[in-house]
């Protein structure tokens, strides 16, 4: 049953149902906080947007971004990141995955040094989930969550993992709330409410609050959420320097300005994550007029071709210079059931990625499943033993210069099976998407937002490149993906079935993805019309 929210701000409308339960979360104070917030600073987030459309104007003419000369006198300077709390010392494990109730029990109980929550990529924005994934928190803070499903209890255990948040990029409404008619920026919502009902505990129990901040393409773009820390501490009481977040460094040009970054967050940084699989989206948007650019199959895109080993290497080189942590990007690989080969090769697959990670430097990696928490801490206390952390490894010989960061090899294999791939991957997690779960286990690997843009945007880019041909020399074409899209949805509706899940999404998935892979422009990100779709 739903009621109306009483007293509501001025100026402030919701046009969701609100649950008595919700209430807790939307409390007239929290909401306040959200409005001082939006009035403050919304102006700057729409102009910082323009500014990302601009910028693609400029690569689509061909101008290709390098590191930025006004700039200069700060990747020169001597300066870093304000100490950390005893809290985020030690990384070495970070397990990721969505506000829902189950998934944060487990998370917290997997043994990490640290959780990631997200009200992002893995998280379907739905008004029930966003909301019910604030009350989850709210109680699991506080040590009151708990659980009875399918004749099983699930409760903390007395060790957890730090709690870290991540909010919505800046590019996501939350449509549901208008300050003065306007819709709310999804990260401020979610950041404002979270603060608002959790900060003052977290900070009693020494445990945050600390948050992850994605989707950024800009040193101005983290100024941003800079000042936003430092309004929200002042309405809070809370002594500037309390917020401590990491960005994830998923957009490519992002990697251009990662000292920048830093160096804007120096009072409230936490370090830099790797975000691997949007940062490969990221390229591809960003390029995909450029006939010289193409890239093979997804699965060949590893962290060891040039781009990636350059873009990792200058992450984790920065950080350190800077005294901050670097955190690798997680692998998609997931424990496999009832076949122990090929959970043996996936499970290696896992051990080699953590292995370079923590060889190379890197303070922590993410995993996506509890399963994997052993063997990716086993591999980092090989290297760091009873260290908390290696940032004294500085890394004096890494050295790249721009064009390594655009090094976008390799260009083959695309295959037939590739370009299936895409497509079913596509439509499997949009399906899912829709019906509210945005954190999808398919073909043995955890697929979110990210990678399924991956596969919509190479997609598209194929179709549309002189370079996009298949190993046996067709050219990829509409004609091919509209046939392979209906073989493929086919394909998608056996397998959901088979689990015992309902089907109604997918053929709205099937039509989606086949606008969004073969239309004449190309949408930003695959979420925004989708969210448009959604209740």
């Amino acid at each position: 049953m739903s009621v109306s929210l009483r007293n509501m701000p001025d100026g402030v409308n919701i046009t969701a149902p609100i649950s008595s339960e919700f209430e807790r979360i939307l409390t007239p104070e929290a909401l306040s906080l959200v409005a001082k917030l939006h009035r403050a600073f919304e102006g700057r987030r729409q102009a910082l947007l323009a500014a990302r459309v601009k910028r693609q104007a400029e690569l689509d003419a061909g101008k290709l971004p390098d590191f930025l000369a006004e700039t200069q006198h700060i990747r020169d300077g001597a300066w870093k990141i304000a100490p950390l709390p005893k809290a985020l010392e030690c990384r070495r494990v970070e397990i990721t995955g969505p506000v829902e109730r189950k998934m944060i029990i487990n998370a917290y109980n997997s043994g990490a040094d640290s959780y990631m929550t997200d009200f992002e990529d893995s998280n379907s924005p739905k008004w029930s989930n966003q909301i019910q994934g604030q009350v989850n928190l709210y109680d699991a803070i506080r040590r009151n969550i708990s659980l009875e499903q399918n004749g099983k209890t699930y409760k903390l255990n007395e060790k957890i993992a730090t709690l870290q948040v991540r909010p919505r990029g800046w590019h996501l409404d939350e449509k549901h709330v208008l300050v003065d008619g306007q819709r709310v920026s999804g990260g401020v919502f979610d950041f404002a409410l979270f603060m608002f009902h959790n900060a003052r505990e977290q900070i009693a129990r020494g445990t945050g609050p600390f948050f992850y901040l994605p989707k950024m393409e800009s040193h101005l773009e983290a100024r941003l959420w800079n000042d936003i820390f430092v309004m929200t501490q002042d309405e809070l009481g809370l002594p500037q320097g309390t917020i401590k977040a990491t960005v994830l460094v998923e957009t490519i040009l992002a990697a251009f300005e990662m000292e920048e970054i830093l160096y804007e967050l120096r009072e409230h940084s936490a370090g830099l994550n790797a975000g691997r699989w949007d940062y490969i989206f990221s390229a591809i948007k960003k390029f995909k007029n450029n006939q010289d650019f193409c890239l093979a199959n997804r699965a060949a895109i590893t962290m060891t071709v040039p781009f990636m080993r350059a873009y990792a290497l200058t992450l984790l080189k920065t950080c350190h210079k800077r005294g901050a942590p670097a955190i690798g990007g997680m692998s998609a690989l997931i424990p496999i059931k009832n076949d122990a080969e090929a959970n043996d090769k996936a499970m290696a697959a896992i051990r080699s990625d953590k292995t370079r990670d923590a060889t190379d430097g890197y303070d922590g990696g993410w995993v996506a499943h509890p399963g994997l928490v052993p063997i990716a801490m086993e591999e980092f206390v090989k290297v760091l033993g009873d260290k908390p952390n290696q940032w004294e490894k500085q890394r004096e010989d890494v050295s790249f210069a721009g064009s390594d960061l655009l090094d976008f090899r390799p260009e083959q294999p695309i295959t037939e099976a590739g370009v299936r791939n895409n497509i079913n991957v596509g439509i499997h997690y949009l399906g899912s998407w829709l019906a509210g779960n945005g954190c999808v286990p398919i073909h043995n690997l955890m697929e979110d937002a990210a990678t399924a843009e991956i596969s919509r945007s190479q997609v598209w880019q194929w179709v549309r490149s002189a370079k996009g041909i298949l190993d046996d020399g067709r050219k990829v074409s509409a004609a091919m993906v509209k046939a392979l899209i209906g073989e493929e949805l086919a394909k998608v509706k056996a397998t959901v079935t088979a689990l015992g899940e309902a089907t109604e999404t997918y053929d709205q998935a099937a039509n989606i993805f086949e606008t969004m892979s073969l239309s004449g422009s190309f949408a930003e990100f695959l979420t925004l019309p989708l969210y448009e779709a959604m209740e």
